[in-house]
């Protein structure tokens, strides 16, 4: 029981950490018995060590998810899994302390969005247990000697991925649509992240869940990944990350059973600035836009596009505002931005930092380490760019934001749809009609108007272009984990002759 588990100190809670695979209920150790260290990425230091799924397990947790799915789970109704799952939103409510301090201490996540984060979690399960009894089809009037309906009916065994950045934010996104519409999972944390998906499974348990459901794993993607993405019995597979990581998804499910697949990938989103807007808004909301999470978000305003009447004053006070930004210890309640994630990314974000100095950018702000322990960036911003740069069409995903000149709103929306992606976008204006036209021009899934990087469950969310396919969120993603059955039923005696 004791290798199952570890008791961790955070500054804020203690806590009792699983530690196994959680497959069919159970906490297991796996196959291979081999463990691997979630590091801390404040100070470098190792917090714990989780057990490593290989194919074999991925085998095993699948034919768990299947059993329960052609099983007890289908004789389960659609209210009791509605209650279900707001009883599993019950426990992340009493465990609510427990789940920040796990996500600050594992991610990095400074504690105000750890808190945000966790809220939002709890509200998209109760989100979704709303919806199990409200997926239905039509009946449909083809004949009058026939009874035509739809049915829609869960895919089956769901295999999913989920990214570092919010941890437990994207477990509950994953799950609770999936779920609510009938289907089991089989779900793969990040290996930087794993420790919040793992307490958050023992509290299916507690929840009432049957064995087999939902089964969580920790692993690396190029092996535990790569199973679900080419496993023969698993149905469907959703995944988050980058875009090139999405491709080998794509095709490892097309060369297997052809499973159904749903992407939400990469983004470099420009958020433009018009003359007219409201510029101490539009600077707190560039601000948020990029360096919210420390950058580490698919849809970060990465890309801001001034118009050149404000360009000076903008890169001013966005220079300011970017300096005034707390970095530091996240479990520090004035904190705004932590550290990035792990050595790899951090060198990956300075790398581009270097890349665009030699392109010939400038940088107003940062542009270097903060601090000497942990893997923390100043807020980083150029100016000088050009479109053509690396650092304006290749995703970063770090406190790194560029800043272009533009002219009109013809210019606008070329540069702003002038990359491969499509995720995301900002516009900051006081005339309804600039809102309306650049939004509806903007190649791109969601649009803020004088606002930025505001998420709700209740809102769908994805991208066009290389940024995805499907949509996560509100209604439209109950679409991603169903499928729709047409049954034609001749009511007269007489047949067709």
């Amino acid at each position: 029981m004791s290798e199952l588990y570890a008791t961790i100190q955070t500054p804020t809670v203690k806590y009792e950490q699983p530690l196994g695979l959680f497959i069919n209920n159970e906490f297991v150790k796996g196959s291979s018995g081999k463990t691997f260290e979630t590091i801390n990425p404040t100070n470098e230091k190792v917090i714990t060590s989780v057990y490593e799924a290989n194919e074999k397990d991925v085998d095993i947790a699948v034919e768990a998810a299947r059993k329960a799915f052609e099983g007890e789970w289908s004789r389960v109704t659609p209210t009791e899994r509605g209650r279900l799952l707001v009883k599993l939103a019950d426990l992340f409510e009493r465990d609510y302390e427990t789940l920040v301090a796990i996500e600050v201490l594992d991610n990095g996540k400074p504690l105000m969005l750890a808190k945000g984060d966790v809220t939002h979690s709890i509200g998209c399960l109760r989100y979704y247990g709303g919806w199990a009894d409200k997926v239905h089809g039509q009946t449909i009037d083809t004949n009058v000697d026939t009874l035509t309906y739809t049915r829609h009916e869960p895919i089956g065994v769901c295999g999913q991925i989920i990214p570092w950045n919010f941890p437990l934010q994207m477990w509950a996104w994953k799950i609770a649509p999936a779920v609510a519409t009938g289907n089991t999972v089989v779900l793969k944390t990040a290996e930087q992240t794993p420790l919040s998906a793992l307490y958050a499974a023992k509290l299916i348990v507690e929840a009432g869940f049957p064995p087999g459901v939902i089964n969580i794993i920790s692993g690396f993607g190029r092996v535990a990944g790569a199973a679900i993405s080419s496993h023969m019995d698993i149905d469907k597979v959703a995944f988050t990350g980058s875009t090139a990581v999405g491709r080998t998804v794509m095709q490892a499910a097309a060369k297997s059973n052809l499973k159904k697949v749903t992407l939400e990938l990469g983004g470099k989103s420009p958020n433009i600035v018009f003359d007219d807007a409201d510029i101490d808004n539009a600077i707190s909301w560039a601000n948020f836009g990029i360096f919210y999470n420390h950058g580490q978000c698919c849809c970060a305003g990465s890309r801001i596009l001034v118009q050149e009447g404000i360009y000076d004053k903008f890169v001013a006070r966005m220079k300011e505002r970017a300096g005034q930004n707390k970095v530091g210890d996240p479990f520090h309640d004035e904190t705004f931005q932590g550290p990035q994630v792990s050595q790899l990314q951090f060198d990956r974000i300075m790398g581009y930092i270097e890349e665009g100095k030699a392109e010939g950018a400038t940088v107003a702000i940062g542009g270097d380490r903060h601090g000497s322990e942990g893997f923390f960036i100043q807020p980083t911003v150029f100016t000088d760019v050009t479109q053509d740069m690396k650092i304006a069409q290749e995703e970063i995903f770090g406190p790194v934001v560029t800043i272009q000149k533009f002219k009109d709103e013809a210019e606008a929306i070329r540069i702003g749809n002038g990359t491969s992606y499509g995720l995301a976008a900002g516009i900051h204006t006081k005339s309804i009609n600039t809102a309306i036209r650049v939004s509806n021009a903007l190649r791109a899934g969601t649009v803020w108007v004088n606002n930025y990087n505001m998420l709700s469950y209740q809102v769908p969310f994805g991208g066009f272009k290389e940024s995805g396919i499907g949509r996560e969120l509100g209604s439209y993603a109950l679409e991603n984990y169903t499928q729709i059955k047409a049954v034609h039923i001749r009511t007269a005696d007489a047949l067709f002759g």
